[in-house]
């Protein structure tokens, strides 16, 4: 047997997942280069403002309630980077904390609005006349309703915990995404690829999620955008009414009420919650009113 061949070893294969890892990198960063300057602009307060949520707690100098100066209203120092509020708790300590709840509960409660927007809207779209007949005109009922006088109708009667503040916020957006999802299901549903699925013989739940859905996606994408803005709008304004999150904790709402007596003089603790909702909600529609042209790019 000396002149047996010994086996061979084959060859490495390519490590296919390490290519795929640096694909989603190369994909964002062209991605975003081929965003308008507006585009670039709005994502940059995007990411700075979801970064805040995540760690800004972390890197708060003091505690949320903690009373950390004599004085009230105090000028930006060494000490209190952003000055003190009305009772002379730390106010970037307090900005810190706040953006976790208002941007939390914002993507929160829009993300359950579009949720059950779009899913009820495909319910309508592929299913009986009667079905979308009587889901159209429920939403018809419920979005002549102003939000704000729903919303306040609904925290009166529930109370306002954080957890009814998202599943009221959220609620009280399901009939605008519903119509604008429910437009989009409609014309897809009439398309040729959506017939020929159900030529064969395809399941309603199939033809809804694989054929219907998957071509909804870029306009749904714009519109959470524009439902985050309107609920980090209406839970800023329950909590200026203080019917918002309640104390010890706050939202940026809550600091620019609380604090609304320093207007007169021009205290930081009610410019910079008043500066940190008009960032964050200008830069969402500045990123929103970018997306379209990542195609045309």
């Amino acid at each position: 047997m000396s002149g047996a061949s010994l086996p061979t070893a084959a060859p490495a294969p390519v490590p296919a997942p390490a290519t795929k890892r640096a694909a989603f990198p190369a994909r964002a960063l062209r991605w975003t280069r081929r965003l308008p300057l507006s585009g670039k602009v709005g994502l940059a307060f995007v990411l700075f403002w979801l970064v805040i949520a995540l760690i800004g707690p972390l890197l708060a100098p003091y505690p949320i309630g903690a009373f950390v100066d004599e004085n009230v209203f105090s000028p930006a120092s060494r000490t209190f980077l952003l000055g003190s509020d009305y009772l002379g708790r730390d106010v970037l300590s307090r900005l810190l904390h706040a953006a976790r709840y208002t941007v939390g509960l914002g993507a929160g409660a829009a993300l359950l609005a579009c949720t059950v927007g779009t899913g009820l809207a495909l319910v309508a779209a592929v299913g009986r006349g009667w079905v979308d007949e009587l889901l159209s005109r429920f939403m018809d009922t419920v979005i002549s309703i102003p939000s704000k006088i729903l919303a306040l109708v609904m925290v009166a009667a529930f109370g306002s915990s954080l957890w009814l503040l998202l599943l009221i916020a959220g609620l009280t957006y399901v009939p605008g995404n519903y119509r604008i999802a429910r437009a989009l299901a409609v014309n897809l549903n009439q398309m040729d690829f959506v017939s020929v699925a159900r030529a064969r013989g395809e399941r309603r739940a199939y033809i809804a999620l694989s054929e219907i859905l998957p071509n909804m996606l870029h306009p749904l994408l714009a519109d959470f955008g524009l439902r985050f803005v309107f609920i980090v709008l209406l839970l800023s304004a329950l909590s200026f009414l203080g019917l918002g999150v309640q104390p010890p904790q706050a939202d940026l709402g809550s600091l620019v009420r609380e604090n609304i007596s320093g207007i007169a003089e021009g205290a930081p603790a009610i410019l910079m919650p008043a500066l940190a909702i008009a960032t964050l909600t200008v830069s969402v529609n500045l990123l929103i009113d970018a997306l379209p042209h990542r195609g045309r790019n």
